[in-house]
């Protein structure tokens, strides 16, 4: 996670130097703004890493920053902390999907849990990202008619159903299936339902249609 970084927002200039300070400490590289607006102007999604945010904050709170970051395209996983929250506001922030609500005075024990947490699921989340964007490459390779097969074997059909069903020869399944399997990169018909069964990648229509 040496290419994480933790961005912290908070208005609270002893706050923030404190925290920064404890986050450096733990070898993590941190950006800290003072104000929803420093951070808006320099925002990038593509950066990994993740949110930290105090719930009150000039102009908006910390759960309306996050609402605007994802309209940037934001999917960094994200902590509010407040000094006086509700439990309306600690509601609403975890319907966010916000990974924890933290009351100040912050439990470093805790709040350096959290933080991790925050970095782990972002670096999974993006691993995720990355292999899903890659198969999706991968069938974009297939012909329409290869499509058509590689639906039915994920549904469970065998070569002569298949065959039945699109009306051409079980020799020709075959050459298909030998295809699909290149293209997609795996060995083994097996592979190749787990694969795309795991990604629900034939569930998204404009995959299956894309050209």
């Amino acid at each position: 996670m040496n290419n994480q970084t933790v961005i912290l927002v908070d208005d609270d200039q002893s706050v923030r130097e404190s925290l920064e300070w404890m986050l450096r400490e733990e070898q993590l590289c941190v950006d800290a703004y003072p104000s929803p607006k420093n951070l808006l102007s320099e925002y990038d999604a593509d950066k990994p890493g993740c949110l930290v945010l105090d719930l009150r904050l000039p102009d908006m709170t910390g759960i309306e920053l996050h609402d605007q970051l994802v309209e940037r395209g934001c999917r960094h996983p994200f902590i509010i902390m407040t000094g006086h929250g509700e439990v309306l506001d600690a509601t609403q922030a975890m319907r966010s999907g916000a990974v924890d609500f933290i009351e100040k005075p912050l439990d470093r024990k805790l709040f350096l849990a959290r933080v991790h947490e925050a970095l782990e699921r972002d670096q999974l989340q993006r691993s995720e990202h990355l292999r899903r964007q890659d198969l999706e490459f991968r069938l974009t390779k297939l012909t329409p008619r290869e499509r058509e097969v590689l639906t039915l074997v994920v549904e469970g059909l065998l070569t002569k159903q298949i065959a039945g069903q699109l009306g051409i020869s079980i020799k020709t399944v075959e050459v298909h299936r030998s295809n699909i399997t290149k293209k997609m990169g795996v060995e083994s018909v097996v592979q190749l339902v787990r694969l795309c069964s795991d990604h629900f990648l034939l569930d998204n229509p404009d995959i299956r249609e894309s050209s």
